[in-house]
């Protein structure tokens, strides 16, 4: 795929570390040139105490918009000058809007993942019993999503107890939620109908690790993993292979691009498009 950059072409980017694994440079280029739009975006990976200088260089260098993964979406807030209202409940950004050399922070990890997993999943949150693993930037985007599906109850577990409390305490206005230590797991096993790992364990190039144990999962589990790096990491190899139905990051990644698409450039994302191109970058 052929893309002219010239003095015209307007910049967009990922922030994060690492990013060499980011597939969203193929997807968002693929999405500016089928909708006719001079732009290129670009992976830049932040070294640890340089993302304020990074957020800087944005205003400095014209950027128009720009995404934010692990480890900064919560940190980045510190750095911006407007954070939407959905974005500040959540307490995380991961897509910027350079509007005039005001910066203004979004969230749409968790709209994004809510229609992933009903699209293409067929999972009906409604009354089910939900299981999040970690409370980070990430889980705190896919929380407030589900939260609003009306599940019966939402359990966060974390190596860092009171991370989990935190945030469990943050939805309740919305939803039963109960903040658990990753070892707490083994007591609410039996009562769950679906599993979401928002932690990077598993995603390259550590795929052959597992966030928790999967020797009891059965037929009439759900389980998710925000992971797209690789597509089927160890974690949903290992749901799959006990019968659960299984849900991977893909479709997260897509969907949440998408809305980042439509902030920057107020059209409509060329979503099929943008699946194809990452398919085929495999």
């Amino acid at each position: 795929m052929n893309m002219l950059i010239d003095s015209n072409t307007k910049l967009y980017g990922l922030f994060g570390n690492p990013v060499k694994h980011s597939k969203s440079p193929v997807m968002l280029n693929a999405a500016f040139q089928s909708v006719g739009i001079n732009a290129a975006y670009i992976a830049f990976q932040i070294p640890s105490g340089k993302l304020k200088e990074a957020i800087n260089g944005i205003r400095a260098m014209g950027f128009r918009g720009i995404n934010v993964t692990i480890p900064y979406k919560e940190e980045v807030i510190y750095y911006l000058d407007d954070i939407d209202i959905n974005a500040r409940r959540i307490g995380a950004v991961n897509t910027i809007v350079n509007d005039n050399g005001k910066l203004i922070g979004y969230n749409t990890d968790g709209i994004g993942y809510a229609r992933s997993l009903k699209e293409e999943c067929g999972f009906t949150i409604r009354g089910k019993k939900l299981l999040i693993l970690g409370a980070g930037g990430a889980a705190k985007g896919l929380v407030h999503a589900l939260a609003n599906e009306e599940p019966d109850t939402i359990w966060i577990a974390n190596r860092t107890k009171e991370r989990a409390v935190e945030l469990a305490q943050a939805i309740k206005p919305i939803t039963n939620a109960i903040g658990i230590g990753l070892n707490e797991i083994e007591l609410i096993k039996k009562e769950l109908n679906f599993i979401v790992n928002t932690m990077p364990v598993g995603q390259f190039p550590n795929e052959n690790e597992v966030p928790i144990e999967t020797h009891w999962f059965h037929e009439s589990l759900t389980v998710s993993d925000i992971i797209y790096n690789p597509e089927i990491t160890k974690f949903l190899a290992e749901a799959k292979a006990k019968g659960s139905r299984i849900h991977s990051g893909l479709g997260m990644l897509i969907y949440q691009g998408a809305y980042a698409f439509e902030y920057w450039t107020g059209l409509t994302a060329p979503i099929p498009v943008m699946r194809k191109v990452f398919e085929q970058s495999k």
